[in-house]
Order: structure tokens, then sequence, then C-alpha cells
């Protein structure tokens, strides 16, 4: 991911538009071809031909169940977009050097072969380092264990890039456009070498150099280019001599933005700026955005699809889901394509879940990001605009590489009108907002403008924040568009007629000019419109309001007849246009093949839909989801299921470490191995650190010896345990205090230093035993390349020393112990992201088939938890109706509040698989999503929660049960994830 939060502030001080245009692209710059992609400083082409790239994110890694990839593919694509662009995390794939794992839920080249299934063009991003709010920002845990600097030209560090990279390269190299030399042709069209690397020395210039160098050594021939981290000019090409920038090996430049307001403590939407102008119309110089590579297409290889929310928030997604979502994509995603930037890559289309260890400090389990797409895979209102938009850019082609086309005339000071053309069609894109962009005010206005037809004024309006995308001087299909105050959404050719698809915003006045070379017949089929016809000009306007569906039929006049459906914008929303078919009505369609006679349609319902579709006249059969039905027939909805309460819950006391008898003989010592960390550590300290033993994610476990004595007054600490973490203390198995790490933004507080004072039995004579647990929630990420992913994590220094007095350490002898195996997993088909430390999941107790018949029966909710950990167990069945795709989540407590009045935090095992952690009073997420696949929909299910808290009465498990989330009918097959399911199936390691 993206700049961090002081950058995004400063991009919301970028001024409004201007009227006119300045200067900042070299419409003269030679075309650079690279094999089928090549691109010159208007635009991408693929196989000669200009294309908008029009892109959003995914991370299969934050969706363990793989099935699951082509539903949300199969989703971006129908919600308009052409491209899709993926991060790949080498630390997700990597849990030891060495040794690489590209199977099952790590499966790249099944996700690279989806996405060419379901026709996405790919933007493959393999860092070294990526960010994206993941724990080390992508980078595996053994490298925080290096002592050369990593993102540099270190060798050390580019000896371990370059591991990854010649796995991760071999991969896409078979999948991009230009083939894979053995006959395939794939569809990753351009690859990202680094992300958003705001140092700009000599060693990081050689480390771009060798990473340039290593793609093209490993076969990669698509473009490639770095995501800079704002408009900062960072890493342009080399032939871009513009003033103030910073030359790089990559062939293109791309930035990344995150404009456009916050959302308030109240959960509110705010419209703090307007949509900068990065481009055309912007100050131009090394900040303009693509005039800081003037030879290159405008490029933003990240803008803000949502954002993240954080530990301790009020719980942002919704809010950024608004904040960001209609009209602000109407608005930011239009100045910026009027600017230019013809390649757009959203961050995010789909969030996901941020499972298990997968999360750096900053971000808690969920990462919805208020993407279009929600964590429950539900199709948010802004994808429906998406999809209008995308339509637009299908439907268009024009659109692409185009050049200002000079000012219109307009009637009020409020508005302004980015006016673009295409210099070989002379097409015009005319993009309409407030002035600035971010005005709220109701304005009725009129604009004139030279078109290609001739001159002419445009009655408009702009009702609140709110930006309309017109196009005028377009051939489509066999019509003349001389313009439209409505947006065109969709247009195809059937059995030698055109249908075309227009809306506007609900009630408003629209109309529509047709150029014929007589006048022709106008039949108003359904909804009201009125028509008149100019000879001299040959101009049919059609007059009408956005409301319902208006269905007007045009015949002669010289041209195709002509089926016009003009909706308002909800009307506009229930149809998708797939290959050659037209349907209304469903809540999603996914897909429509024809083959002979026969129309087969996919797709999903969200309640009983008529179903009305235009087709080819060839089509005499049509079936939806498998079975037939006919044209203007009723789809079902889905059927309602219940859930069944959880109960016969399984109980047993999870922190035997604690116990002064607790046979530790098998841990690791610690001793004094290299110190790789930016921590510092008190002189004559050994090296405490979980890293450098090999424990990476998750709980790690300390157990001291010492001796009684009179000095044994208190227990200093100093630890990392990254965002709202925390570490308990035991002395002798009685719990001496917990720590935790504050919650919050910019940059939350990851380490701690807190004093204990030790109770009189640590001054008997004899024996005595600290028990330390750590809870590491997440490596800092690397943003600003200075090694921050290697502070520390676990303890730094621990002394035993009297309060007063001469300073004094009782010696003390340390063990230390984490996750079963360290680096080399005892269960490889989950992963590194997994499981951490506690003896729970060393002996299994997470997986579905262990046996906990010898556990105690418990309740839920309790009223009292013991200090240390407390494991639960139960299970259920699931009938979700066979057909049918739902979201079931787990729920605590009060749903309506993000945070609970009691103390304590779960991880979260379904099924074996660690889907998050629960940490009631910090928040704010209540609700964890399940995917299909990890949850067994039709059959047995098993939940295993680890609950640790300080034994405070109240602090203890609320209630918990099961939710559905989402529920339609249609979805695709999912299969269930296999995995290890008993303690014996795991690799014996430790």
């Amino acid at each position: 991911m993206r700049a961090a939060l002081v950058v995004a502030a400063a991009l919301l001080a970028v001024p409004a538009a201007a009227q006119e245009a300045r200067q900042t692209a070299n419409f003269s710059a030679p075309v650079k071809s690279f094999g089928r992609v090549s691109y010159d400083a208007r635009s991408l082409m693929i196989d000669g031909k200009r294309t908008i790239i029009w892109s959003s994110e995914m991370h299969a890694f934050r969706l363990p169940s793989p099935d699951l990839w082509r539903d949300i593919l199969q989703k971006m694509k129908a919600s308009g977009f052409n491209t899709v662009a993926f991060y790949f995390d080498w630390g997700f794939h990597s849990p030891k050097q060495g040794v690489y794992d590209f199977s099952g839920i790590r499966d790249v080249d099944r996700l690279l072969t989806m996405a060419e299934e379901e026709g996405l063009w790919v933007i493959t991003r393999a860092g070294p380092y990526v960010n994206a709010e993941l724990t080390r920002g992508g980078f595996p845990g053994w490298l925080v264990n290096q002592r050369g600097r990593a993102r540099t030209d270190d060798p050390e560090y580019l000896a371990a890039s370059d591991e990854w990279l010649t796995r991760i390269n071999a991969i896409i190299a078979r999948h991009q456009i230009n083939g894979d030399g053995k006959g395939h042709q794939g569809n990753v069209i351009l690859h990202q070498i680094e992300n958003e690397l705001a140092l700009t020395t000599p060693a990081q210039r050689r480390y771009m150099d060798h990473l340039y160098a290593k793609a093209r050594a490993d076969g990669i021939t698509v473009p490639l280019f770095h995501n800079d981290q704002g408009r900062n000019g960072y890493w342009v090409p080399e032939d871009s001599k513009v003033e103030k920038t910073v030359p790089g090996p990559n062939d293109m430049y791309a930035f990344d933005g995150y404009p456009g307001g916050t959302c308030t403590v109240n959960g509110k939407p705010t419209r703090g700026s307007a949509a900068p102008d990065w481009g055309y119309y912007g100050p131009g110089g090394a900040k303009g955005g693509a005039s800081a590579s003037p030879n290159t297409p405008g490029f933003l290889a990240e803008f803000g699809g949502g954002w993240f929310d954080y530990w301790g928030s009020n719980g942002g997604y919704e809010c950024n889901a608004i904040q960001r979502g209609k009209r602000f994509q109407r608005v930011f995603y239009g100045t910026n394509l009027a600017n230019g930037i013809h390649i757009q890559s959203f961050y995010m289309g789909y969030g996901g879940t941020s499972w298990g260890w997968l999360p750096a400090p900053v971000v808690f389990t969920s990462y919805d990001y208020g993407a279009a797409l929600s964590e429950t895979r539900e199709l948010r209102p802004k994808a429906e605009e998406l999809k209008q938009l995308g339509g637009l850019i299908a439907a268009v082609p024009d659109l692409a590489g185009m050049v200002p086309a000079g000012p219109v005339q307009i009637s009020s000071d409020k508005v302004q009108v980015y006016h673009n053309k295409s210099p070989e069609t002379d097409a015009r894109f005319l993009l309409v907002t407030h002035k600035p962009s971010n005005g709220q005010t109701s304005d009725r206005f009129s604009f004139t403008a030279d078109l290609p037809d001739g001159r002419y004024t445009l009655p408009m309006q702009l009702d609140g924040f709110d930006a309309k995308w017109l196009v005028a001087g377009v051939n489509l299909g066999g019509q003349r568009l001389v313009y439209s105050t409505s947006e065109l959404q969709a247009i195809l050719k059937q059995d030698g007629r055109d249908i075309a698809l227009v809306y506007g915003r609900d009630s408003e006045a629209g109309e529509t000019v047709l150029r014929y070379a007589s006048a022709p017949k106008v039949t108003v089929l359904e909804g009201g419109a009125t028509s008149a016809f100019d000879a001299a000009k040959g101009d049919l306007k059609l007059s009408y309001a956005h409301r319902g569906l208006t269905r007007v039929r045009i015949s002669g006049g010289g041209r195709p007849d002509l089926l016009l459906l003009i909706g308002d914008e909800a009307a506009g929303a229930r149809f998708w246009h797939v290959g050659e078919v037209l349907v209304r009505g469903p809540a999603l369609v996914r897909s429509a093949k024809i083959k002979g006679s026969s129309l087969a349609l996919t797709g999903d319902t969200r309640e009983a839909t008529p179903l009305e579709i235009w087709a080819p006249a060839s089509v005499r059969n049509i079936t939806w989801n498998g079975v037939k039905v006919s044209a203007g027939a009723s789809l079902p909805g889905p059927a309602d299921f219940p859930l069944p309460a959880l109960t016969d819950w399984r109980v047993a006391p999870g922190s035997p470490e604690a116990n002064p008898g607790y046979d530790d003989r098998d841990w690791a010592k610690i001793d004094n191995r290299p110190y790789a960390s930016i921590t510092a550590r008190a002189d004559g300290q050994p090296n405490m650190l979980m890293d450098a033993y090999g424990f990476h994610e998750g709980d790690v476990w300390y157990r001291g010896r010492f001796g009684g004595t009179p000095d044994a007054q208190r227990l200093r600490l100093h630890y990392g345990a990254g965002g709202a973490g925390l570490v308990q203390v035991f002395l002798d198995g009685n719990l001496v205090g917990q720590d935790e790490i504050p919650a919050g933004l910019p940059r939350p507080i990851t380490t701690g230093a807190p004093s204990f004072a030790l109770p009189d039995a640590a001054r008997a004579p004899g024996e005595h035993v600290l028990s330390v647990m750590v809870r590491n929630n997440g490596h800092n990420w690397d943003l600003d390349a200075d090694d921050f992913h290697k502070e520390a994590r676990g303890l730094v220094s621990a002394s035993v020393e009297p309060v007063a007095g001469p300073s004094f350490s009782v010696p003390i002898a340390w063990k230390i112990q984490g996750r079963a195996g360290g680096e080399d997993l005892a269960d490889p088909v989950r992963g590194v992201a997994n499981n951490g430390g506690l003896d729970g999941e060393r002996r299994g107790w997470h997986l579905p088939g262990f046996d906990d018949r010898g556990w105690k029966a418990g309740t839920v909710p309790g009223s009292q938890a013991p200090s240390g950990t407390l494991w639960y167990r139960a299970g259920f069945d699931l009938a979700v109706p066979k057909g049918q795709d739902a979201t079931i989540g787990l729920a605590f407590g009060d749903r309506s509040k993000p945070r609970s009045p009691v103390a304590y935090r779960v991880l979260i095992f379904v099924n074996g698989w660690n889907m998050g952690q629960f940490i009631a009073h910090v928040g704010p997420q209540r609700v964890f999503p399940i995917p299909e696949g990890i949850l067994n929909h039709r059959g047995r299910n098993h939940i295993a929660l680890a609950v640790t808290a300080d034994g405070v009465r109240g602090n203890a498990l609320e209630q918990v049960k099961l939710v559905t989330l989402r529920n339609v009918r249609g979805g695709i097959r999912v299969r269930m994830v296999a995995a290890p399911s008993t303690p014996s199936e795991l690799k014996q390691v430790d």
C-alpha cells in the first residue's frame, strides 16, 4: 500500500482544478513497445489499441479460500473493471530462508489463471516490499535477523530478495501477455518492482537498478514501474529530464494518492478536499503528476478506494465506504481521467481479512477498507456506480488517450467543466463538477461548447456533491451521438439494431441529441419523452425526465434502428452488460454464454427478481444458474436458514507455562547470538528477542529462574509487541501483572517498558520461576526504508532488582518458546500466519479433530476467567441451502458498541484456521466474517477460542453467536480447504 498518513494529509491541500489545461505531457513522445504492450505520453496500448486501464486491487492472501478468488474476480469484472492488481506477500510464502511454498492458499499460478479466465488484465506487484498494512510490510520473519539494511544494495539483502524474486517472477513471466515462450499468452500487462521507496540515495539507486535487471533476467518483458509514495517525482524514467525529479531505471512513472477528506469521530463522512489536478489541468512541474514523466501516460498505481481502520477506533469502514463511495468516485476518479491519468488502480477493490498474524500493528483483523466489495463479499452501492462508470469506458474506446480540447463557456462561477478530446476521432469527454469539486450546492446552469457537430448549449444541474461524465461527438454502433446530458452506460449491437442505455439522477431533466440524414420515426414504448427534429442540422433532440425506465425506439433516418433505454440512476444500476447480452433485474450477473440457440446466465439474487433480457434473436433457450427460465420470468430469491446456538462448550486452562513445575527442558536457552534489531538494549543483556530464535508470529513465552534474595523487589521489562500488544508476568504460577500497549494513530506505540512490584515470595530463599508471555501483534512496516520492521518483538531486557539503592540485577537464566517448530512449520498448509506459541496451539487444541472429551463443561458468557489463557471449544452443524451463497460470521458481545466495558482478548480458530483476534476493550471489531471453504456451510464445524484475561472478575468471555451477514441465491461452487484436522496430522517439529 500507500503513503503514510502524513503524506495523505498533505495531498488534501492540492488546489481545485483550473479552467485551462497546461502542457504537462509530451504528445510528440515516441511510442515505446514491449511486445504486445506499448505506450506513449497519452495512454497504454495493447496490441496497438489505446486502452484505459480501469483497475482495482485484491489480495488473495487475505482470502484463504481459493475458490472464492474467482467470486471476487467475477464481481470486479461485473463492476466494470478491465484490470485487477495483485500484491504478493513474500512472507506469506516463505517461513524460512530458502523455503518457499506456492501451493494451496498460496497458489499464485492458479490466481493468475483465474484472472485470465475471467477476462481481466493484471498488474503484478511483487515487492520485495509491499507495505499493505502487513506485518513487516510483507517481508518474511527471517529477514528481521539480517543485519544488512533492507531496501538497499546490501549484498545480504539482495541475495535474500533474489531468492523471492526468482520464484515469483518465474510464475508471473508464465502469465504475461507477451507469452511464456511455449505458445501461451497470458494477461499480465504491467509489473511493479518496488513500492513507495522514498529514500533516493545512491544505495537505493543501485538497488532499483538491481531489481529492474533481475525482472528482465527472469523473463519479464512487460513495462516495469515503481509506485511513488505520493506525487514526489521519485524514480521517474531516465529520459524524463524534468527538474527536481529523481531518475530511476523504470519504464513508466506511477504514483499513489489518498485525498478526499476523512470520517469524523462520530462516523460521518466529510467533504474536506477538492479533487486534485494531477496532470493536464494541474500546476505542472515535477509535482504535476503526469508531468513528472512527460513521455509516459498518467499512472495512478493506487488511488483511494477506501481507507484502513485501526485498533481503538470507533469503526470506520462503513463511513469510508461512503466517504470514498458514490459521488466521490464520480468526482475524483473523473478528475483523474480528465487530467490524462488513463491508468488508474483503486486500492482496495476488495480488502478482505487480515487473518491470523498477517496484520501490521496499526490494523486489526478486518481489512474491509470500505471497498466496493465488502469483507463479506457484498457489492456495496459504490460498486453499482463503478459499474456505470466502467460501462462508459468500455462503450467509448475513444476516451483512451484524450487530450485537452479547450475551455467552454459556463453560466455559473460555481461550476467547472473539463473538456477533452480524442486527437484521432475528435470524440469529446466533458466532466462537469462544482468549483471547487467538493462543493455541495444545488445549481442550475448551462455551458456552451464547440463540439464536433457544432456549437451547442447544454442545460445542466448539479445537486450537492456530484459530477457528471458526458460524451459528445461519438459514433456509437451505427449511431451518431451529438451530445447527451445523460450519462452513457452501455452500447451493444444485436441483429442489425443498436441498444443504448443512458441514465441520470432521479427526476432530473435530460436531453439527448442524435444526428440523422433525414427525420427518423420515434416511438415511445414506455415512460415519457418528447422529440423534435432540426432538418437543417439533422439533429433529433429527445427531452425527458430520468424517472424509472423510459424506452424509445428510433428507426429510419439513414441509420440502423436504435432502442434507447433511459433510466434514473437506480434503474441503470439494475442493468448488466455481459458480452452480446444486456440483462435487467438480478443483483449480479456473473456470466452470459451463448452456444447455438442457448443462452446460459449465471448470477445472484437477493430477493425475488423479474428477469428481462436483450439477446440475439437466435437465442431460443435460456438458463439461469443451470435452470431453464423464460424471458420475463421472476427469479427466486434466497431462502432464510437458521443458525445453531453455540452451546456445549468445553473448557481447559491454557497457560501451563506459568506453573513453576512446567517442563521446559526442550525450550531454547537465551544466549548472546547476533543482535540485528534497531531497538537499543541495555549493556550486558543477552539477545532476548523472539525473532532471533525463529519465532516471528503471535505469542511467545519466556521462563526465567533466579534465586530468592532480598534484592528481588521489582521486575523491570522492556518489550515489543506491536499495536495493542500485551505482556503478562507470572511468578511461581501467580499473576504479578500485565501491561498493554495503547492503540492509536498516526504511528501506533509498539513497545513498552513497565515495572512490576514483586511479591514477598520472590525474596524467599530457593529457586523462583518467572513466566512471561508476550503477544506480538505484528512487526512494523518499513515504509520509510529505515529498517523499522526490525524493531524489537518479545522481550528486549528484563531485570529483577531492588527498588532503591545501588543498581543491581539479580542473575536470571532465561529460556524461550514460541510456535511449534519455529521457522519449520508444523502446519505448512495453513502456513506462516496461522499459529503462535500458545501451549494449546502447540498441542493442536485449535484443530477440529482434537479430542476434547476430557475437558470440563463450560458456560458462555462467563463471569470469571482465570489469569492467563483459557480455551473454549464448541462444535456445530450448518445447513445453508444448496444454490445459495452466504457469509456467516462470529459475533462477540454487544454488536452496537465498538468496545466492551470488560477487558479480555480472544484468538479465534474456526476449523483450525486462525481467523482473527478480538480485543474486547480496545475494539472496534466485534463481528468476524468466516469465508466458506474455511467454514463448512453444509456440515460439521468446530470453533476454538483462546481467551486471555487478567483474572479480574467480569473480565471474561461475553456472549458468542453465529450471525448471517449476507445471503443470496447463486454464488459459485466452494470446496473446503484441505488442511490437517487432528494433532497427529501435524508435522512433528519442535
